[in-house]
């Protein structure tokens, strides 16, 4: 029996994870429907995705096991206020809004088990990024459904709720962060007389490696890995110096804590 999943919104974000599960090996073993705020929305993500998509969210609620809120934080309180009555307990509530905390959602859809989960736009590639947290009345085992739905996505990690704002500004803005390193290395090499493009190709597959050699270093410090190819004396040492001059690591601090309080304040 396929499980029935429902997105009650379906932008940038609630596309991303759907696209990934309909394209991932699992894709069978799922029926995705969606709900917007109005027909002529309902109409574009249903085009856009391949899925149908209708402007009840009750009616969707009522036919879902699983129903993701995907809805901008502030708009989160909203839309619990029209679907708690057809959020009967055999169903499981997943949120995607950022900053929005699990008991803001138990003190309005009262005896509903709620995940929350942060994911993020690589899902589209299966290369997603998704920090997962339970509310008080959510199993293991309703972890454990969530993780397998999104694994095919990409990597899974749980995390206490505490920390699901520092999760959303490492992974969920992340992506943005690296386009941004990737393009200023980019604009970098055409401003010092290489093919932007062929820019562009050398730091994005660069950062891919790189990001996979993180993963296949076992016990091995990163610093280790840094220390393997800036050999000192040699060019790479004289980069990770300009870096260090600059402070790169306090940037980085400053923009994980700027964002990680923003994702916070979105939920107030």
């Amino acid at each position: 029996m396929k499980l029935n999943i429902g997105f009650i919104g379906c932008g940038k974000m609630a596309s991303a994870i759907i696209k990934g599960i309909l394209a991932s090996e699992d894709k069978e073993l799922y029926n995705i429907k969606g709900a917007e705020v109005n027909e002529e929305f309902a109409k574009q993500a249903s085009e856009r995705l391949g899925i149908e998509v209708s402007a009840d969210s009750k009616n969707l609620v009522k036919i879902s096991d699983v129903v993701f809120i995907a809805t901008k934080p502030n708009n989160v309180a909203e839309v619990l206020e029209n679907i708690k009555n057809e959020l009967t307990p055999d169903k499981l509530l997943v949120s995607i809004a950022a900053g929005v905390n699990t008991s803001k959602i138990e003190n309005i859809a009262q005896n509903i088990r709620v995940i929350r989960i942060m994911p993020n736009t690589p899902a589209l590639v299966n290369l997603g990024m998704f920090g997962i947290c339970k509310g008080s009345k959510a199993s293991d085992n309703d972890v454990e459904l969530i993780e397998k739905l999104l694994s095919s996505l990409g990597r899974c990690i749980k995390v206490e709720e505490s920390q699901m704002d520092i999760v959303t500004a490492i992974s969920g803005s992340g992506p943005a962060f690296f386009y941004q390193v990737i393009e200023d290395m980019a604009r970098a090499g055409e401003k010092l007389g290489l093919d932007y493009e062929k820019s562009l190709v050398l730091a994005a597959q660069t950062a891919l490696g790189s990001a996979q050699m993180v993963f296949n270093r076992g016990e091995t410090p990163v610093q280790t890995l840094i220390d393997n190819v800036a050999t000192k004396g040699g060019c790479t040492y004289v980069g990770i110096c300009e870096m260090k001059e600059h402070n790169s690591t306090g940037l980085f601090y400053d923009v994980i804590e700027k964002t990680a309080q923003k994702a916070n304040a979105l939920g107030k």
